[in-house]
């Protein structure tokens, strides 16, 4: 039987001090250590809960949400987390703010960073916009402190950006660490990161990026599969590549799903918007173009629609 102690001398064994008064961009500019801090943590905090024991660690303070997509999981997850630790969250609505009247981001950013001990923040719709807006955020809170208008710095996690959705991959490690008894146990397991048809468009890159970003940091054999022409971004597929080969598991693509299936410990069959696809958008969105915008969206679905045949089955499980 676990006792708190136990999550307590884990977490002293781990070198995370660096996470102090830091954001959480991407799970590949963390450690291997403050990766697994968050897990400990993560399961200390469960366990404090299951004892009735109190989380509450801030007296007063805010969580500033502001999701620039839509959001079930991630929107309610980030709320019941800011309010196990003792912040109430307040959600930034854009359309019923001042950034509607052309208030700059530096300008919101430190406005609502008043008494706010975190900002999570979702931008995850266009390529090249979302993990820059999320830093832009965190060079004007910073720039603020420096300069007296805040008191402290809040710290800023991603909620999804267009590379990766650390909250949630984290989330399914921790998972699969639980199911498979220990993160020592996912050395050599197979996972597929397995593109599945939708008839919806456009769903963001960033989980199947994160999965493969995340999982291959841990010793696994991560196949990524998906139809041609469903390509990720190259920089994360370079990720996975060398996070592979440094830790001893292994990375590939294939275009078979029953391939990616076969032998498999774990199975993520989820839909995504090809890259190039998405990078169009972008530049559509850019110009401002909705006309443009329709019609790749209705070019994009019937592209989905060839590949029906691409779904988790009893039989592929």
């Amino acid at each position: 039987m676990k006792t708190l102690q136990d999550y307590i001398d884990k977490l002293k064994a781990l070198n995370f001090k660096d996470m102090y008064e830091n954001d959480f961009f991407l799970t590949w500019d963390k450690t291997d250590d403050e990766l697994e801090a968050i897990w400990v943590l993560a399961d200390a905090l469960r366990f404090m809960r299951e004892h009735n024991i109190s989380t509450k660690i801030f007296e007063s303070g805010l969580g500033i949400s502001i999701f620039r997509d839509n959001s079930t999981r991630t929107r309610f997850s980030f709320a019941s987390a800011c309010n196990l630790l003792g912040l109430q969250v307040q959600d930034l609505d854009e359309k019923k703010s001042q950034i509607a009247h052309g208030e700059t981001v530096r300008e919101t950013a430190n406005m609502i960073s008043f008494m706010a001990d975190v900002i999570g923040i979702r931008d995850d719709m266009y390529i090249g916009k979302g993990h820059a807006y999320q830093k832009e955020v965190v060079d004007s809170v910073t720039q603020g402190y420096k300069d007296g208008i805040l008191e402290q710095k809040p710290t800023l996690v991603n909620l999804q950006c267009d590379i990766d959705h650390p909250t949630q991959c984290m989330a399914d490690a921790a998972h699969i660490i639980h199911e498979m008894g220990g993160l020592e146990n996912l050395k050599g397991k197979k996972i597929a990161m397995t593109w599945a048809y939708s008839p919806s468009y456009g769903k963001p890159l960033s989980v199947p990026q994160g999965v493969i970003g995340l999982m291959t940091r841990l010793g696994m054999d991560v196949v990524l599969a998906h139809p041609e022409g469903y390509e990720v971004m190259p920089d994360v597929v370079d990720v996975a590549k060398k996070n592979a080969e440094k830790s001893g598991g292994s990375f590939r693509i294939t275009h078979d799903m029953a391939d990616a299936f076969k032998d498999a410990d774990v199975v993520y069959p989820k839909s995504w918007a090809p890259f190039a696809a998405m990078e169009k958008r972008t530049e559509l969105y850019a110009a401002g173009d909705q006309a443009g915008i329709d019609a790749l969206e209705q070019e994009l679905l019937a592209q989905n629609a060839q590949h029906k045949d691409w779904c988790c089955t009893e039989e592929l499980m």
